[in-house]
């Protein structure tokens, strides 16, 4: 049985019309995927295109700032030796997706007179206006940040083994690789590594240490760059032309220097300052600056001097007045972070330092840069830093920055730290020929004479103190001195410096790592090795406890990292090694408290003070003096 169906217009005789007809096309009107015209009837007005889509890259010639990658490339294609899959890593707004696009774009190039993979994409060829929509069928986009399942990369190597729809090579983009699960990273590794010849990847990310190696080691990696504040206030003064519209050259490069680097934010920014002038007019400084709540940097500059010369109330006023004209206390900071530096390098370089972005205050830089020592400026740096941290978590950042204020210009009234050690060197000078004897001290150890005098006036003292705050705080600043096993340490008793290379015995070795702060090496040492033998360069130990497995191994290239010689680690089970370090030591310790409780000036303080105790015992020759609140 045959059916045939008969498609007809509906005309206004036609009973089964509902409504009227459409009226005609306007041929003014643009199409359903562009925006409604002004005058239209919907009344809808116009979406804006930003700056940053408006101006993306249409070939690799555009971008900029990324001359290496683009190099790269460039011979890649011209000698055929094109990667399966790239790795394109950078900060945010660098270009990454852009990249992506204008490789899968070179990659399936096709024009009337090339058909092959090629670099140059003027003019556009046929796939180039559907990859650059992100709507050709053989160009799959994901970004990982939403989709980080097994089950969305599943989806991909289920396509991925059909051949390319019209183009000449299927092109998987990932943005922002690093957000995909662990799952999704072990089953994309093998298509990774060896795909169909027709199938080519490209991952991008700003996260490069997120990724795994196993990724990582299957890729063609290729850092973008941040763009340097010079060539992106040059994209941005050619990218005013284009708009005809006027932003001073000194405007430019603040939004330049605020990017940080990102061509985005830069063109964001710019999107922004464009509609502070009124009626097109040109976009100042001053504009800009209060735009991005900045500091005027000549003004900073001349807070920078205040504080040197620690003129504390004008440097507060100061502070005080850009802080009322709009400006962030962190960004002041921020900027006298990096006059200080620029001093500094002004110091260092002499005349050779470039100082023409500071135009007219370039005189002053250098006038700061002679009268203060490095020792100044290293010392004023390291505060600036500290204070930016402190005006970022404080709740007030105002009244954060005023305090470093005050503190740099209480720093800036001392002596500068080399004249500082002259003073020092020459006090000691002076009194190095009278002082024959050393003169009595109430800190730190008494001398040997006068050992066993300081025990009467503990006890006494003790007996006659009562049991209040006053007197038990000084009791335990007096117990500090009489529960050190030994009381007095020569000078002629104290360790001489040992050469770095002198690792002759265990103990050197052990003395060697502390002196380095090797503090997970020299643990292992003292917890599990009993030592069986021992030559600079080879350990022969028994293990104690739960040692490891790659013990040795591991001490073994941590040693080598750390001396420099090469180290054999033997592990011997079946051999009886002696006594761990720890293990001494905790007897050691077990002793020294034994020999304080049997002490009687200990025993006339335990007696008055029935619930103290003995929290630690400390050695003069080790430990060092103690402060009063220590026990």
């Amino acid at each position: 049985m045959r059916c045939t169906l008969h498609f007809h217009a509906m005309s206004e005789s036609d009973p089964h019309q509902d409504s009227e007809p459409p009226d005609p096309p306007d041929p003014n009107q643009d199409s359903m995927f562009g925006d409604a015209p002004s005058g239209s009837k919907s009344g809808i007005v116009p979406t804006y295109q930003v700056l940053a889509r408006k101006y993306r890259p249409s070939n690799f010639s555009d971008l900029i700032g990324q001359e290496p990658m683009v190099h790269t490339l460039t011979n890649a294609f011209a000698s055929a030796r094109i990667a399966h899959a790239f790795m394109l890593t950078g900060v945010r707004g660098v270009g990454k997706t852009t990249t992506a696009r204008l490789l899968a774009r070179a990659l399936n190039y096709q024009s009337d007179k090339v058909d092959g993979p090629s670099m140059q994409l003027d003019p556009p060829g046929v796939h180039c206006a559907e990859i650059s929509a992100s709507r050709h069928m053989d160009v799959m986009e994901m970004d990982a940040a939403s989709h980080t399942g097994i089950a969305d990369i599943r989806e991909i190597l289920d396509g991925v083994r059909y051949a390319p729809v019209s183009a000449r090579y299927k092109v998987y983009i990932i943005d922002e690789v690093h957000m995909l699960s662990k799952q999704a990273f072990n089953a994309l590794l093998k298509t990774l590594e060896e795909p169909p010849p027709h199938a080519i990847f490209i991952l991008a990310t700003t996260e490069i240490r997120k990724v795994p190696v196993t990724i990582l080691s299957r890729c063609q990696r290729f850092d973008l760059s941040r763009v340097d504040p010079p060539a992106m206030a040059k994209h941005l003064a050619n990218i005013c032309t284009l708009e005809r519209r006027e932003v001073s050259e000194q405007g430019l490069h603040l939004i330049a220097k605020a990017s940080e680097g990102s061509v985005r934010d830069a063109l964001s920014i710019l999107d922004q300052a464009l509609v502070q002038a009124d009626d097109g007019a040109s976009v100042s400084p001053e504009e800009i600056r209060i735009m991005l709540g900045l500091a005027d940097r000549t003004r900073v500059l001349g807070l920078l001097a205040l504080v040197m010369k620690s003129d504390a109330p004008a440097a507060l006023i100061e502070l005080r007045q850009q802080y009322d004209l709009g400006a962030d206390p962190l960004v002041i900071f921020n900027d006298l972070l990096d006059h200080c530096h620029q001093i500094t390098r002004t110091r260092a370089l002499g005349d050779a330092a470039d100082l023409t972005e500071y135009g007219p205050g370039a005189d002053q830089v250098r006038g700061l840069a002679s009268d203060l020592s490095m020792g100044q400026l290293s010392r004023t740096w390291q505060m600036l830093l500290k204070a930016t941290s402190e005006i970022r978590i404080a709740p007030d950042p105002l009244a954060a920055a005023e305090m470093a204020l005050i503190r740099l210009c209480v720093a800036s009234d001392l002596p500068s730290p080399e004249a500082a050690a002259k003073l020092l060197v020459g006090g000691a000078e002076g009194q190095a020929a009278p002082a024959s004897k050393p003169a009595p001290s109430t800190k730190g150890a008494p001398s040997a004479s006068s050992a066993a005098q300081v025990r009467e006036p503990v006890a006494s003292q003790t007996a006659q103190s009562a049991p209040n705050d006053g007197p038990r705080m000084q009791v335990q600043g007096n117990l500090e001195m009489v529960t050190s096993p030994q009381m007095v340490v020569a000078p002629e008793e104290q360790p001489e410096e040992r050469p770095e290379t002198d690792q002759n015995r265990f103990e050197d070795l052990l003395a060697f790592l502390e002196d380095k702060r090797e503090v997970e090496v020299l643990s292992q040492l003292e917890r599990y090795v009993r030592l069986v033998s021992y030559q600079p360069g080879a350990i022969t130990f028994a293990p104690e406890g739960q040692v490891p497995e790659k013990l040795p191994a591991e001490l073994s290239g941590q040693l080598q990292n750390i001396t420099g010689r090469r180290w054999l680690i033997n592990m011997d089970s079946r051999a009886q090694g002696a006594d761990t370090i720890a293990q001494v030591r905790k007897r050691a310790n077990e002793q020294d408290r034994k020999n304080v409780l049997a002490d009687p000036s200990v025993q006339a303080i335990l007696e008055v003070f029935p619930k103290a105790k003995i929290i630690r015992v400390f050695d003069p020759r080790t430990d060092g003096p103690q402060d009063e609140d220590t026990l």
